[in-house]
């Protein structure tokens, strides 16, 4: 098992993955016309919080930053090049000796990617527009309010 993956309890009580946090990649793409694209995982059913839909992410190692994990676990899942995009900025959902940073990326294109990850059921460029027709993931659904306003 590699170092940090594990589960652990916040301050709050919650059991999460990561026994130093995790991090996850909302990598996006505003085409020409204004729609915008994010980079979304639909996750295995038998994952936590399965079939749902969240960010490409994971368990950060002891070593790690967010931007590091964020962008480790988005090639390990889908093959997505750190090279394919910028990053422009993070949130941190702190429980209390444990967090989620999601960290913001700006591609340029619709960059191919592929599902590599047995964690994964599909990775997609999903129309900002369309996230609340999907079952997010938990954790995810909690945070977009502030996420979308901090990338709108």
């Amino acid at each position: 098992m590699p170092a940090g993956d594990g589960w652990t309890r916040c301050a709050r009580g919650h059991r999460h993955w990561g026994l130093f946090g995790a991090a996850g990649l909302l990598a996006q793409h505003r085409s020409d016309d204004g729609t915008r694209w994010l980079l979304m995982q639909h996750r295995a059913s038998w994952s936590h919080h399965g079939d749902t839909w969240g960010l490409l992410g994971g368990a950060r190692a002891p070593d790690e930053t967010a931007v590091q994990a964020a962008g480790r676990e988005a090639w390990e899942e889908a093959s997505l090049p750190a090279s394919a995009y910028t990053v422009t900025g993070q949130y941190v959902d702190d429980h209390g000796g444990w967090s989620y940073v999601t960290v913001f990326a700006e591609a340029d294109s619709l960059v191919p990617i592929t599902t590599l990850s047995a964690e994964s059921t599909e990775v997609a460029w999903v129309r900002q527009d369309e996230l609340a027709g999907l079952t997010l993931h938990p954790g995810f659904a909690a945070s977009w309010p502030s996420v979308a306003d901090l990338i709108a």
